[in-house]
């Protein structure tokens, strides 16, 4: 790995490396990381062997191209992704946690607590005792779900733990990074871990890689929390999401589906997916995002980067947002009523249905 984060950096042994500032010296004068030293780039061999140079300029370009160099000539050397401004943006953003705890408990506390509360009561998604892997993926969904189980857990009412979990699949580090620095403005400690799925889906057609990836990440988020002692995994699908499912499933898949609020595992026995942001609306989650400034992946898919394959993914979801939005201007209630058709299912006025993967027939009772 020729690039390391900052959050890899405070795992290593410090007696391990020598952390050195390239910048010009006046730069390094006015502000550097702790414990950095100076050496201007030319002056590099000097430095003794032994350790590993760890190298960080203003953005980690510079230093990138020093390392490598530095490596051509059997030195260890890596650079720190994003360089000093890097860092120093994380520590500028340090005060936002406590912004956004006191902004969820005045500000959106209707809008966001209270329907995430709403649907953790409503669906029975937390018990006492349990361990739930709060995953993130570095959107603004999962971030802010991650926020609100830290404040459910300091209301205490049921005694519960979390591990705020992130796979990395094999983001850029810039990806990587920005759901690192984010943690950080957030207060939120993260638990990273590595898999290789990128890499493994690489030659795979493009037509199935974005299905082959999921499954792919929903099994190793699986495997990694029932490692950690988790009994669930939380994912941070929102109402927006399970509306324009319902409608995607009938308009593009001909079939009546839901995205449940939660579900038991059948590959790993005693694990549980939990959905608890399942009555908190996008905009409202939106509007989180945009009043503290923060800056979330849209998409960290490392051959897309849009989650945009050939343009079908431009996409069915994309094209039912647009048509519910259509709806709602000649229809206020569409949304609500997309989602309550699913509540109010008359099956005997279903000409067919599936239980338990055993197909039903009206005309199976009809006489």
């Amino acid at each position: 790995m020729s690039e390391l984060s900052l959050s890899q950096l405070e795992q290593l042994d410090p007696d391990s490396y020598i952390l050195v500032d390239i910048r010009e010296e006046s730069a390094y004068q006015n502000g550097f990381f702790p414990g950095a030293v100076w050496y201007p780039v030319e002056a590099l061999g000097d430095l003794p062997e032994g350790k590993e140079l760890i190298l960080y300029c203003a953005k980690g370009f510079i230093s990138a191209d020093v390392a490598a160099e530095l490596r051509a000539q059997g030195r260890q050397a890596r650079s720190l992704t994003d360089g000093y401004l890097g860092w120093l943006m994380g520590q500028l953003q340090q005060d936002k946690a406590p912004n956004i705890e006191v902004s969820i408990r005045k500000k959106f506390h209707k809008a966001i607590f209270s329907r995430f509360t709403k649907g953790v009561r409503t669906y029975e998604l937390v018990q006492a005792g349990d361990k739930i892997a709060v995953c993130i993926s570095g959107g603004k969904d999962s971030m802010l779900m991650a926020k609100l189980f830290q404040e459910l857990m300091r209301h205490r009412q049921v005694p519960f733990t979390c591990v705020f979990l992130v796979m990395d699949p094999g983001y850029h580090p810039e990806n990587r990074a920005q759901i690192e620095r984010n943690g950080r403005a957030m207060g939120i400690p993260l638990t990273f871990f590595e898999t290789d799925i990128f890499e493994s889906v690489l030659n795979v057609p493009k037509t199935s890689a974005c299905y082959l990836c999921a499954r792919m990440r929903r099994g190793h988020l699986y495997s990694k929390a029932k490692e950690l002692g988790c009994n669930k995994i939380a994912l941070g699908h929102h109402y927006d999401d399970v509306i324009e499912t319902i409608l995607m499933g009938m308009l593009w898949g001909g079939q009546v589906q839901n995205m449940m609020p939660k579900l038991r595992s059948t590959n790993y026995p005693g694990m549980e997916l939990i959905r608890p942001m399942y009555l908190v609306r996008e905009a409202d989650i939106k509007h989180v995002r945009d009043y503290h400034d923060l800056h979330f992946l849209q998409c960290a898919c490392r051959f897309t980067d849009t989650c945009s394959i050939d343009g079908s993914m431009e996409s069915k979801r994309t094209e039912t947002k647009r048509l519910i939005r259509e709806l709602k201007k000649t229809n206020p209630r569409v949304e609500h009523n997309i989602f309550s058709s699913v509540e109010n299912v008359h099956l005997d006025t279903m000409i067919a249905y599936k239980q338990g993967g055993v197909r039903h027939h009206f005309l199976d009772d009809y006489e």
